[in-house]
């Protein structure tokens, strides 16, 4: 295909470059204990290496408009989220 490079520089969230940077899981309010209960299933066992941390969706609602407005950078979703695993 003409004009079509193969040598693209585009990152797919889930690949290696974004898992070291660490994964949120963004679910309901009141679940966390849900979901790590899930996560601690031996079906999950290497999430751990992904650093998965939980993002509830009342914590990104009540900070949006100031994350949008002052924030740059992960710095502000990993205060409002916690570490799972």
């Amino acid at each position: 295909m003409a004009g079509t490079s193969t040598n693209s520089r585009f990152t797919a969230p889930g690949t290696e470059a974004h898992a070291r940077e660490g994964m949120f899981l963004v679910a309901p309010n009141g679940r966390e204990e849900e979901v790590r209960a899930q996560l601690a299933r031996p079906a999950f066992s290497r999430v751990a290496d992904l650093k998965v941390r939980y993002l509830p969706y009342g914590e990104l609602e009540s900070h949006r408009e100031s994350i949008a407005r002052f924030g740059t950078g992960m710095k502000a979703i990993h205060a409002i989220s916690r570490t799972l695993v």
